[in-house]
């Protein structure tokens, strides 16, 4: 469970493909990270596969790198699939247990990617519109919660399949969302609450 408030900004050190996975791999942030441990890649919850120590190189500043395995499911259904080396990816870790919940409960499945269509960028505010997926605007309710890339935002309006969302300059600032180009396939996440409560309607017959 995470929260989608991004921890980390940082780059792809490498990328490896294999034919069962792909591994991404990242010079860790932070110097505590186990074996194991979930991490949020764009949103994308992701297991530490494996943690090589640096040696020698106490210059770079990182602990040690970090390799995620992503398999064929997860690179069809997000962008990780996407990524190559020295791109910009959004971290979080998972949230501990008594913690704050500074944005609102992100499970890190990715329900599907949502197309970027226009960047709003003016004195007074600064908005990107996005299109879902026809399956998952739904989901999607003005003033309700949605993850793209892994960052908690509020939908600041809604017309069919496509919404809009503000973003704050600490967000502009401390992830890619404002660096993003027009068609980038973000990694969507509806609010877990709507698509209950809408799964469960759906099953009730109610419409």
């Amino acid at each position: 469970m995470f929260t989608g408030i991004i921890e980390r900004t940082v780059r792809i050190a490498s990328i490896a493909t294999t034919p069962m996975f792909r591994r991404l791999t990242i010079e860790s942030p932070w110097n505590d990270v186990l074996p194991g441990e979930s991490i949020a890649i764009n949103g994308v919850c992701l297991t530490v596969a494996e943690i090589t120590p640096f040696s020698g190189r106490p210059e770079r500043g990182a602990a040690a790198l970090l390799g995620f395995d992503v398999i064929k499911e997860t690179l069809e259904k997000t962008n990780l699939g996407l990524l190559n080396k020295d791109d910009e990816i959004h971290l979080e870790r998972s949230l501990r247990v008594g913690a704050m919940l500074s944005g609102h409960f992100v499970q890190g499945h990715v329900d599907g990617t949502a197309t970027l269509l226009e960047r709003i960028d003016n004195a007074h505010e600064f908005r990107l519109r996005v299109k879902a997926p026809n399956d998952l605007a739904i989901y999607i309710t003005p003033k309700g919660s949605v993850a793209i890339d892994g960052v908690s935002l509020t939908v600041a309006s809604m017309k069919g399949t496509e919404f809009e969302v503000a973003l704050i300059p600490t967000t502009l600032q401390l992830t890619a969302l404002g660096r993003r180009e027009i068609g980038y396939p973000f990694n969507l996440e509806t609010d877990m609450l709507n698509k209950t409560i809408v799964s469960y309607l759906q099953r009730m017959g109610i419409k």
